[in-house]
């Protein structure tokens, strides 16, 4: 055996998402949003002009794809560690190479952090010097919101990319490519696959491509040769590499379920609700799908007539999260339970709107001088921080306006007669509120 058959045998040993993964852009699947022609993103990885960034979204999705396409077009060094197994000395180290790089042989240093959401406060801070004067351009990689996770010094400094889901029809064009891909992919495995069956490991991967490229190469593994040598990969192989069951509807149908699922927790009606979310689940519907839009639910059309349908909501979804399908079930189907049963109120969605529209088409800039920061500025203007009435100063309220000059009289939220609202009109009430 020479050197290139070894190279060979280790290539097609790694599992096909790796195999699979993109080495361009024009590979690259999905993230129209942050990847398309002439994105700011795009025109950087292009000029070799990246800043910091993060990139920021669930698995599956292409962070480290695209992490790895911007290693192949740099001119600089890219250097790759992973914050759940790299400490102190690891960045100390990548950094005092990228300054030896940098002063040297004036290349620029790009660092990879996978899980950077696990990094300490010690390590950020570690970190955050090179950040600041260029030495390192850093590539953090995160499944959490880096806004609440991170320090807020690092995400400061970067620009965050969001990664969404990629779509049942982006990962079924992936999973297409790869079963006639020869030099990466199963082309030589002589395998072909119902459309049935990759519409259903497409649907149920929930927008993760690494989990649809498993379960494929899984399928396609399994499955015995016919009498030509060749492997057809069935909608039942698909079922069983997947685990989950076929969708026993078409997509048409699916986002029907997800109307209906969300119109009977609009309408109060649990039966029809858990009815519908269990439904969509058991044929296939990732159960994330569905917690995702309780909350949203929970404050569109609960909302502040019952503000603990939201924590609920929130509560289940940090379940299905942490514990994961099938136990998780159970705080989510009492959080559907709660928002159906809660009162319904629309106030926060329609003062959310009419609140945006204002700020988007009526735009002033002048605020009232009080509530200004004072600290700079002429001795006129921190004057002006004597007229600000500090509501503590009057038993927690005292009537004063916040609102620019031009929008004083607007009101936006309006609290309604049904339940905890009625608390808040009879709280503005006993405070003397105008509006």
């Amino acid at each position: 055996m020479d050197l290139f058959d070894f190279n060979n045998h280790e290539e097609t040993a790694k599992p096909l998402a790796e195999r699979m993964r993109a080495n361009t852009l024009d590979e690259f699947i999905g993230q129209k949003h942050i990847v398309a022609e002439n994105s700011l993103l795009r025109r950087a990885i292009m000029a070799d002009k990246l800043g910091s960034c993060i990139f920021w979204g669930p698995p599956g999705v292409g962070k480290t794809t695209l992490a790895n396409i911007i290693a192949l077009h740099t001119n600089g060094e890219f250097v790759k560690l992973n914050a759940v197994n790299s400490g102190v000395a690891d960045v100390k180290k990548a950094v005092d190479q990228a300054r030896d790089n940098l002063k040297m042989f004036g290349k620029r240093t790009y660092l990879m952090l996978d899980e950077c959401h696990r990094f300490s406060k010690t390590q950020s801070d570690s970190l955050l010097p090179a950040i600041e004067q260029g030495t390192i351009i850093f590539i953090g990689s995160t499944t959490e919101n880096p806004y609440a996770a991170m320090t807020p010094a690092i995400v400061s400094r970067c620009r965050v990319f969001e990664f969404k889901r990629l779509t049942k029809e982006d990962i079924e064009e992936a999973l297409y490519a790869a079963l006639k891909n020869r030099r990466k992919g199963l082309g030589k495995l002589n395998v072909t696959a119902d459309d049935a069956a990759i519409a259903h490991i497409a649907l149920t991967a929930g927008g993760d491509l690494r989990t649809a490229y498993n379960a494929l190469e899984l399928a396609a593994l399994t499955t015995k040769p016919n009498a030509e040598g060749r492997i057809h990969v069935t909608l039942a192989d698909a079922e069983e590499s997947i685990q989950r069951k076929a969708l026993a509807y078409n997509e048409d149908s699916y986002y029907d379920f997800l109307s209906a699922f969300c119109k009977s927790l609009r309408g109060s009606d649990a039966n029809a609700a858990l009815y519908y979310a269990h439904r969509l689940i058991e044929g296939g519907c990732d159960p994330m799908l569905v917690a995702r839009r309780l909350v949203v639910h929970s404050a569109e059309d609960v909302g502040m007539a019952d503000p603990r349908a939201l924590q609920i909501a929130t509560s289940a979804l940090y379940a299905l999260e942490r514990i994961g399908y099938p136990e998780a079930m159970i705080p989510l189907s009492e959080a559907i339970i709660y928002v159906c049963e809660a009162e319904k109120s629309n106030s926060v969605v329609e003062a959310m709107y009419a609140a945006k529209a204002d700020a988007v088409n009526a735009r002033d800039e002048n605020i009232p001088p009080y509530l200004k920061d004072n600290s700079f500025g002429s001795q006129e203007d921190k004057a002006e921080k004597n007229n600000y009435k500090y509501p503590h100063n009057y038993g927690g309220y005292v009537e004063q306006q916040y609102l620019p000059d031009s929008l004083k009289d607007k009101v936006y939220y309006v609290p309604n007669d049904r339940g905890y609202e009625k608390e808040v009109k009879a709280i503005r009430e006993r405070k003397g509120k105008k509006r």
